[in-house]
């Protein structure tokens, strides 16, 4: 009995190994690509289910497409109407796995994983690596299921395990024991994939492996709840969809099994002949799953409302009254997923440019009009951004704990010095507010000429700001000629403003006083526009075959930056006082 068990454990165990190994060598490898296109596909509900079952089949995880959907939404990327139709098509797809594992595949695993293991070891290209950690997961997890086939045929030979098989006849737990099992493994794919080898061992009845089915599809759920733990209410409520259509579809089914079992069974045995067990167990799977969607997707929009009933509420306003949160970085949540981790930085990074850019607006407004009114909430902001500075730099040192799909861990290196520019940007927001506490103190005001030459730099900076945001958001290099010229402008801005600055101090048309806030205001303006032009040039990328060894440098560079920044922040104020008055006492 020993020798079968260790048989029977390590071929789970390899078959464990091999889903998990091929399901993120190919999240690794497509992640990033699957990501825009689940974006843009789900706009229409039919074509949303279509490939919801599409890219989960591909994954060989509905889990993990489900705890991708939640991070969309979460985000604020997808809405909780268009992430239905991806929860219904995902629950097709995730069938793929027992049927391709009903099929006599087994025979040629080795050759697989031999096929695998080479291109692992002579690939050089990220990209040829991903893909061979596909192959060799997809040789494993048929290597397992060879070992495990061979144990569960003797199986039979101890009576003491074939009555405990015996209680699986009664549907309520043969049910419970595919929901434990399923929450245990987190995946209704191997449940039912085991479930598919068990039935051709004559262990498990036909009719008992219906029951076996809805508790795995039950047990499924559990990814997409633990993801949602600590998301937003609408990332709850597309959890709480997957949940109730499992579960509204193990009631209906349940239902009819109750009164025709039998018709059932024989049912679905013609579709895969009335003796092979393995397409019976994977061809029911598959119905069950068809046969929800079919009858749910009609009412795709009172799952929605029912959701929101489940789940009052509204997002805004139930944060924290000081704005010290995470809104779409979920950092406590125990289901990471290095496939969405970046869109949740990016966005959360969005949040922040947001706030940067409120504080320069209201800033410039306080210096033009001398109104100091909006001085508190502009510093209530900066705490903000101070905060989001360092929870989003210690979350990517968390994220390069992982491995990332291919362009995702380009852009990781290059977020951190975004939000180091943002800070920044924050920082010299402050200093302009400063200087429209000291216009108050001193009641003076800019020249004419002055004051049109801050207002048309400004506005320039600004524009600036949003193309280069815009870039970055969107990961696209449209504006950049545009960018670059602006950029130039600027510079040239504060060359001229600052000779037509000492021209009317010469005149004595300008006190000095008003005169270096003036200087400190361009030099300002100029270095918000290198932040912005930095930002914008974060999207170009190396190499993509260097994109192990940016990750790399990114990790260990990221710890001494943050250092850097923060003596930075901290010398900055003296530091561009000291710039602006010796600039102008130059001159």
């Amino acid at each position: 009995m020993l020798v079968m068990l260790t048989e029977l454990l390590s071929g789970l165990a390899l078959f464990l190994f091999g889903m998990k190994f091929m399901s993120e060598g190919l999240q690794k490898a497509a992640g990033d690509k699957m990501r825009v296109i689940l974006d843009r596909v789900t706009k229409n509900r039919f074509v949303a289910v279509f490939f919801g079952a599409i890219f989960t089949a591909i994954i060989q995880s509905s889990g993990a497409t489900t705890v991708m959907e939640v991070s969309f939404v979460n985000a604020g990327l997808l809405t909780l109407e268009q992430s239905v139709g991806i929860t219904f098509g995902a629950n097709i797809g995730t069938t793929i796995t027992a049927q391709l594992v009903s099929l006599k595949l087994t025979a040629i695993a080795p050759y697989i994983i031999f096929v695998g293991a080479c291109l692992m070891m002579f690939g050089n290209k990220p990209i040829t690596r991903k893909i061979s950690e596909v192959i060799f997961g997809f040789g494993a997890l048929f290597l397992g299921i060879n070992s495990m086939t061979g144990a569960l045929s003797r199986i039979p030979e101890y009576p003491v395990i074939m009555h405990w098989f015996s209680y699986l006849k009664n549907p309520f737990i043969a049910l419970l024991v595919g929901l434990i099992f399923t929450v245990a493994v987190q995946s209704s794919s191997v449940t039912v994939s085991v479930l598919v080898l068990l039935a051709d061992s004559h262990l498990v009845g036909l009719g008992s492996c219906l029951y076996f089915i809805l508790g795995a599809n039950i047990g499924s759920c559990t990814p997409a709840v633990m993801a949602a733990m600590n998301a937003n209410k609408n990332a709850k409520r597309t959890a709480l969809v997957h949940f109730l259509f499992n579960a509204l579809g193990m009631i209906i089914i349940g239902t009819i099994l109750f009164f025709a079992r039998n018709q059932i069974v024989d049912a679905i045995s013609v579709l895969g002949g009335a003796d092979n067990a393995k397409r019976f167990v994977a061809n029911a799977d598959t119905a069950f799953k068809v046969f929800q969607t079919i009858i749910f997707l009609p009412f795709a929009s009172q799952f929605v409302k029912l959701t929101k009933l489940l789940i009052p509420g509204n997002k805004e306003g139930e944060e924290e009254d000081n704005g010290l949160h995470l809104e779409y970085i979920r950092k406590a949540s125990s289901k990471f997923v290095p496939s969405t981790a970046v869109v949740e930085i990016i966005q959360e990074i969005e949040r922040m440019a947001g706030l940067a850019r409120e504080n320069l607006v209201a800033s410039m407004e306080a210096l033009a009009d001398k109104n100091l009114d909006k001085a508190k909430e502009i510093n209530a902001r900066e705490k903000i951004i101070d905060y989001l500075s360092s929870e989003i730099t210690d979350y990517l040192v968390e994220v390069n704990r992982y491995e990332l799909p291919l362009a995702d861990s380009r852009r990781i290196g290059a977020l951190f010095h975004v939000v180091i520019d943002l800070e920044r940007i924050g920082d010299h927001a402050i200093n302009i507010l400063e200087n429209a506490e000291k216009r108050s103190k001193l009641n003076e005001k800019f020249t004419g000429a002055g004051k049109e030459e801050l207002t048309t730099m400004y506005k320039e900076v600004l524009e600036l700001f949003d193309k280069s945001m815009e870039m970055f958001v969107t990961n696209k290099k449209d504006n950049i000629d545009q960018i670059i010229d602006m950029e130039n402008d600027v510079d040239q801005m504060q060359i001229d403003y600052q000779n037509q600055q000492v021209k009317r101090l010469s005149k004595g048309i300008c006190g000095v006083e008003i005169g270096l806030i003036f200087t400190d205001m361009v030099i300002g303006l100029e270095r918000i526009a290198d932040h912005s032009t930095n930002i914008a040039y974060s999207i170009f990328h190396e190499n993509p075959e260097d994109a192990e060894e940016q990750q790399k440098a990114a990790q260990e560079n990221i710890p001494v930056m943050r250092q850097f920044s923060q003596c930075i922040e901290l010398l900055q104020p003296y530091v561009q006082r000291g710039r602006g008055q010796k600039r102008c006492l130059e001159d």
